[in-house]
């Protein structure tokens, strides 16, 4: 039986999750699929889409979806629906777990690659994040697992931005981007979102695209030529006169979101690795600071390999592949991007820059 898909859907209270989800289950896409909900909130799935209630918890729903609230333990849930599937008792091909509003979507993910029963029936695709514009900007200032959830984010939905000011939504996009450089952004009306956003976007796969948004490495390159290596780092409350922080945003302008805890950065070098070298390192600052790094990701020239190495984790979880073979006409470059609560920039890219031959 091949894997099934799972989706992990996460934000904040009133971002419209469950209005992206009813969306999703109502639209004909002749998908079957399975949600299954962190716990039932105010704000759950209504009844009219649900068809029979049993006292497994697990309902099924006019269009032949699925879906099953829980309290207590997810991989219950998951092996649950995965055995009933194999017997032939529920019909579903993707399952999409929507996590409560202040859920910390990393122990799910971890789910998926640390518990093998899981790992044998369920392929993880994708975290998707939803960011409620009207509310974004206290929500990232208030609570960190709003910040975190953006942090480990493969692709980010922003909801209700026909309700504020043009300017606020250039701010809240590029304050994300900063928080998150790897997750596509992209505004939506009322969780209307194409099927094709939502669904097989492989944001766990190894693969050989490091996508990091343009405009993030542009700034990091800019900031190289001004400060050295430093980047884009500025103390609390200092001011940031880099243009795209100035322009048009009058008072209310960037220079504040510096101060957000859940930050990224981007190491390269056109110098090949050396393997034990890197392995060691990383294998030490995932011990000291994989709680509070929520995704990295890198795509790297290996000494002794002519083909690329790819690298990816989720807190203390990492692993990497062999990729396809470096282009004759390629220039073999290592990029990396980490992104993470409180990082200490310099020690990590210190530390990569020690591990060159």
């Amino acid at each position: 039986m091949s894997l099934i898909p799972a989706t992990i859907l996460t934000g904040f209270l009133g971002s419209g999750k469950t209005t992206l989800l009813k969306r999703v289950l109502s639209e004909a896409h002749g998908q079957k699929i399975a949600v299954i909900e962190n716990e039932f909130g105010e704000e759950n799935i209504d009844s009219d889409i649900l068809v029979t209630d049993t006292k497994e918890q697990i309902i099924q729903m006019s269009n032949g979806c699925i879906c099953c609230t829980i309290r207590e333990d997810l991989r219950g849930a998951l092996r649950d629906l995965a055995e009933k599937k194999r017997k032939g008792e529920l019909d579903f091909d993707r399952v999409v777990i929507e996590t409560t509003g202040l859920a910390d979507p990393g122990p799910v993910a971890q789910t998926f690659f640390m518990d093998e029963e899981i790992a044998e029936s369920y392929l993880l695709d994708s975290i998707l994040t939803l960011v409620d514009a009207k509310h974004a900007a206290t929500q990232l200032n208030e609570r960190q697992e709003a910040r975190r959830q953006v942090g480990f984010a493969d692709q980010i939905f922003i909801s209700k931005t026909d309700l504020v000011a043009k300017e606020e939504t250039e701010a809240l996009l590029h304050r994300l981007k900063h928080m998150n450089p790897r997750a596509p952004l992209k505004a939506v009306h009322f969780g209307e979102v194409p099927i094709s956003d939502v669904f097989d976007l492989r944001g766990f796969n190894l693969n050989t695209k490091l996508d990091i948004d343009p405009d993030f490495l542009k700034e990091e390159h800019e900031h190289e030529h001004d400060h050295g290596h430093d980047g884009h780092d500025h103390g609390p409350g200092e001011h940031c006169d880099h243009p795209s922080h100035a322009h048009g945003h009058g008072e209310h302008g960037h220079h504040h979101h510096h101060d957000d805890d859940v930050k990224s950065f981007v190491f390269k070098s056109d110098k090949p690795f050396d393997a034990a070298k890197l392995e060691d390192f990383l294998g030490a600052v995932v011990n000291i600071y994989g709680p509070r790094m929520l995704r990295y990701k890198g795509v790297l020239n290996m000494k002794g390999t002519d083909r690329k190495v790819i690298f990816q984790g989720v807190h203390q979880l990492m692993g990497s592949d062999l990729g396809p073979e470096w282009g004759p006409h390629e220039t073999r470059v290592s990029k990396m991007v980490f992104i993470g609560i409180d990082l200490p920039k310099d020690i990590f890219l210190q530390g990569m820059e020690q591990c060159l031959v």
